[in-house]
């Protein structure tokens, strides 16, 4: 607004007998005002509030005042929300006789202006004298969950009150239509959006950001449990990725005393295993007799008491014999140390602070699955050359505040990532660090200061192709790697194992296969950037590696997943290079075990053809959305295979190359050929039916 402009509207002001009443005259016959941005009325308001700062022997009470705030209240529901602040601040609206603004707010709410009426009494505090159901629960149909957020975030009653009627819709037994039917015809009402699945994640995102104990919504929580019991099974009895020590470490802090999920646990049981296993467990978990099926209290009767919980399951588990499929920690375990005291930590970071010193770093936090809070980092690894280092970082900080030194570990943390002098290496540092954040409040700014860092997540997304020594034999099926799996096999040509990934690493104290998982989590990174920079051209990166990432921050990478402690996945690591700027060069070779797509609804003949060469295949049902599959790409590290317009669409979605179109006339055969032939993908007699059981 000029300045000539701003001194016309004070002198106006000044003419004026009434300078309050003459606004509202003059918004009340202008339209003007009522269009989004800063228009003439909002100049002239806000000149006002200021005018009215200037002059306080302005007149502005009584009789007189009220009609002005009965005229000004009708307007509020209508104008802009940046006329809001000030028409409340010119006409002391806060001074308003508050049953009058509760009338005007319940009038809005009995028109449907159900927005409108939650603003106001955001705006003139009247929260308190409302009921938080009636006022939340058509903003939420509305899908305005921040609005809701909005209006309780100062009344901590209110936020309680609001949770637990959430908590309430979230009962199993619980009909949603109940709270819709009063609102048939609401306008902008999205059905989708109101659901048990939401309004749980509402339900963690509010017990979060307002600090509320969880204990107050013991259904969402239940549900919850009932979820990372179900993903537990999964991963120990589909997968197979996950030891029995593990499992059962999580099941039973999953479980606890809470007889519904004992219940479930001994359903799940007699789904994998026999009665006899279901009724160890049971008498481990002190599930009452009567709750349990006939044929496992006929086993419960037969055990005699134990004194620790025995193998339940004839689950396949990963043998010793297999680990030489894995990646192996090159150095001895005597040159892995687990630091608990402050004097061994000093000696660790005399060799860690050395210029030139290149460290590999990674964190290891228990899997909150889900629930609330970020996760608090448990261990701390640093690898250097010939040893490394694993922090008990709980122990070591209870330590230093128990002696009055609580600012001791971080500031050597921090003396580490700003020291542009030494190299640090991880994967998906983000994450980590805000977990670091989250474990210590002193490391909040740690990522703002960081200097010399090299982070392999980035590192990856530039990754082509396989290690030269990578072997295309058979590996027998195993879950596809990712992240920094799947980078580690790339350049060193095998895989990091990952069984102990999902262990808790807040127990004491930590098993062996736990230690040797962490070294190796952190000692791979040295390996990967030594084989990296020594031959970058043969993973299709810059010759200057070197020059370009010693002692230079990569661009802020995706965070690690907080779920599960999982790698970031990378959207490269498995990537079948697409058409290139230089054609004479073919992407490389690859075998159908590492080619990883998904096929439209389109393509189910063609995706069945390649699933019986060896491809790992995933098919969309008839039902499914094309977008769908853009979804599936992005969090799996597939390739998309579509046909006609789709194609168009879901090839924004995903990185370059990852998204092909086939001839949708051909047959399977022929559409299998035409894709593997320009992935080059080489099918060996030994892929053919490899994924058939």
């Amino acid at each position: 607004v000029s300045r000539q402009l701003k001194e016309e509207i004070r002198r106006g002001f000044a003419r004026l007998e009434d300078p309050l009443a003459g606004l509202l005259a003059m918004l009340e016959s202008s339209s003007d005002w009522k269009g989004k941005g800063h228009s003439l009325g909002y100049c002239i308001t806000t000149e006002l509030q200021l005018w009215i700062k200037a002059h306080p022997a302005l007149p502005q009470s009584g009789t007189k005042l009220k009609k002005l705030q009965a005229r000004v209240l009708g307007m509020l529901s209508q104008c802009p929300a940046n006329l809001l602040d000030p028409l409340i601040s010119i006409y002391q609206l806060h001074t308003a006789d508050r049953n009058y603004l509760l009338e005007h707010v319940s009038h809005l709410y009995l028109q449907g202006s159900y927005k409108e009426a939650a603003i106001l009494s955001i705006k003139l505090k009247l929260q308190p004298d409302q009921d938080v159901e009636k006022m939340c629960t058509p903003l939420l149909l509305q899908d305005k969950a921040n609005l809701v957020e909005e209006y309780v975030a100062e009344y901590p009653e209110l936020q309680r009150k609001l949770l637990q009627t959430l908590d309430t819709w979230c009962e199993p037994s619980f009909n949603i239509r109940d709270i819709i039917r009063p609102y048939q015809g609401l306008s902008k009402y999205k059905p989708e959006k109101f659901n048990h699945r939401v309004l749980s994640k509402l339900v963690f995102r509010l017990l979060e950001r307002f600090n509320v104990d969880p204990a107050l919504c013991p259904n969402v929580i239940n549900q919850r449990h009932l979820r990372t019991m179900n993903y537990l099974f999964y991963k120990r009895f589909v997968e197979k990725t996950m030891t029995e020590e593990n499992w059962a470490d999580h099941i039973q802090s999953t479980v606890g005393e809470n007889r519904c999920l004992q219940g479930h646990l001994v359903q799940s049981l007699l789904r994998h295993c026999d009665a006899r296993g279901a009724a160890r467990w049971a008498q481990h978990c002190g599930v009452p007799p009567e709750m349990l099926p006939q044929a496992v209290a006929e086993e419960l009767q037969k055990l005699h008491i134990q004194d620790r919980v025995e193998e339940v399951t004839k689950a396949d588990n990963y043998e010793a014999s297999k680990k030489k499929d894995y990646y192996q920690l090159p150095i001895p375990r005597e040159n892995i140390h687990f630091l608990q005291t402050w004097e061994e930590t000093l000696q660790c970071w005399e060799k860690v602070l050395q210029p030139g010193q290149v460290v590999g770093v990674d964190m290891e936090w228990k899997p909150s699955f889900g629930m609330v809070g970020k996760p608090r980092v448990a261990l701390l690894q640093l690898a250097l050359k010939d040893e490394v280092f694993l922090l008990d970082l709980p122990r070591l900080l209870e330590q230093a505040e128990a002696e009055g030194e609580k600012e001791k570990l971080p500031h050597f943390i921090q003396m580490l990532y700003s020291d542009a002098a030494i190299t640090k290496l991880g994967y998906g540092m983000s994450g980590d660090l805000s977990s670091l954040a989250a474990t210590c409040f002193a490391l909040k700014d740690t990522e703002k200061q960081m200097q010399g860092v090299v982070d392999l997540l980035a590192v990856d997304k530039q990754v082509d192709g396989l290690s030269p020594e990578h072997s295309h034999e058979e590996r027998g099926v195993r879950q596809p790697e990712k992240g920094l799996s799947l980078l580690v096999q790339h350049v060193l040509g095998k895989p990091l194992d990952k069984t102990e990934q999902l262990s808790n690493w807040e127990k004491r104290p930590l098993r062996e296969e736990q230690i040797l998982y962490a070294a190796s989590d952190a000692y791979c990174l040295l390996e990967v950037y030594e084989r990296l920079c020594k031959d970058p051209e043969s993973f299709g990166l810059g010759s200057d590696l070197t020059d370009s990432l010693v002692g230079k921050q990569s661009k802020k990478p995706r965070a690690k997943k907080q779920l599960n402690k999982q790698e970031a996945p990378s959207p490269s690591g498995q990537e079948c290079q697409g058409p290139r700027t230089e054609p004479s060069c073919p992407p490389a070779p690859i075998s159908p075990q590492e080619f990883s797509v998904v096929c439209d609804n389109m393509l189910q003949g063609l995706g069945r053809y390649l699933r019986c060469l060896g491809v790992d295949v995933r098919l969309l049902d008839n039902e499914d959305d094309h977008r769908k599959a853009a979804e599936i790409a992005r969090q799996e590290g597939r390739v998309i295979l579509t046909s006609g317009l789709p194609y168009q669409t879901l090839r924004s979605q995903v990185g370059e190359g990852r998204c092909f179109s086939v001839n949708c006339s051909e047959k399977a055969k022929e559409q299998a050929l035409q894709v593997l032939k320009h992935f080059n993908v080489q099918v060996s007699l030994g892929d053919i039916f490899s994924r058939c059981q």
